[in-house]
């Protein structure tokens, strides 16, 4: 049978008003129609689904068959209709980021405030990698999107869109006896104990190309899990530390100098990916407008 949706849409609201008229109000139609297109189902089924009554309508036995099957379906159809209404007015939906430490601290949390604020009923889900970590959880589809520093390997069915710039510094405790400004080379480095993340991170890779750019083979004393436990290293007199100016602004500076590096440290991009293959959700999509404004704006 190839029967039209609208019939059995009518059907639906017939049968769960008991009534045609009030078929006919729920779906701002005019009862004439409403009976013609019951008629016509009837027609195309073979059988009765109607006995009309004083006042409306009852199932016939086949009609309460159908409608068994039938309501079932209606429902499903209006349960998701009012779950995409909910997500397109942003009432509810979820969404997951993939984000490297510094990615999370430097770009992320602040949005992450305001579009909570904004869309409290929203779930955010968080998934704190480093940046190869990240990239792979996006490549199987258990984030939206992902939020990373740079280097990492581009992809062909990854786009990337740098959100803003980072710069690094070179820190130390005042156990040392450097002074803040104090203009340190390369040379001079090998005389301290380094402290980076570990060997399997973008930082690692960054720190790495750098030095070695300028003569110097990079091998870190010690090695930190997350960005966030460089500074407490730091704090605790274990060696020298390359730090975001981002996670400087709050610090007690009393405890930490702030080192020169000739050359410089290069800055690099933080970056928002995304497959090419999956739309974002509109949830998803909102963050991602958010998250490009708010940066536009460094």
């Amino acid at each position: 049978m190839n029967i039209s949706y609208d019939y059995y849409r009518v059907f639906y609201y017939v049968a769960k008003y008991k009534s045609f008229t009030g078929a006919a109000g729920a779906l701002l139609n005019n009862q004439p129609n409403i009976t013609r297109m019951i008629k016509k189902l009837e027609e195309e089924l073979g059988c009765t689904l109607f006995v009309r009554q004083r006042r409306g309508v009852s199932l016939t036995p086949e009609g309460e068959k159908l409608y068994a099957h039938i309501s079932i379906a209606f429902e499903h159809i209006l349960s998701g209709e009012q779950e995409i209404a909910r997500d397109k007015s942003l009432q509810s939906g979820i969404v997951t980021i993939a984000a490297s430490e510094i990615a999370l601290h430097c770009v992320l949390l602040p949005v992450l405030k305001k579009f909570r604020n904004a869309y409290p009923g929203i779930r955010i889900r968080i998934l704190n990698h480093s940046t190869p970590q990240a990239i792979d959880v996006l490549k199987k589809g258990l984030a939206d999107f992902a939020v990373v520093t740079e280097p990492f390997s581009s992809s062909a069915g990854i786009s990337s869109k740098s959100l803003r710039v980072i710069q690094e510094v070179p820190v130390c405790s005042n156990a040392f006896s450097l002074s803040t400004g104090t203009v340190i080379t390369n040379e001079q480095l090998k005389q301290y104990p380094l402290i980076c993340l570990g060997e399997k991170t973008s930082s690692f890779s960054f720190y790495s190309d750098f030095f070695s750019s300028i003569g110097f083979s990079f091998s870190p004393d010690v090695e930190a899990a997350t960005a966030d436990q460089i500074l407490p290293m730091i704090k605790s007199d274990l060696g020298i530390g390359f730090v975001p100016t981002d996670f400087l602004e709050k610090e007690n500076m009393e405890q930490l100098i702030i080192l020169n590096m000739k050359p410089t440290i290069p800055k690099r991009n933080i970056c928002i990916l995304k497959r090419k293959d999956i739309s974002l959700s509109i949830a998803a999509s909102e963050l991602e407008k958010l998250l490009r404004k708010d940066n536009s704006k460094q």
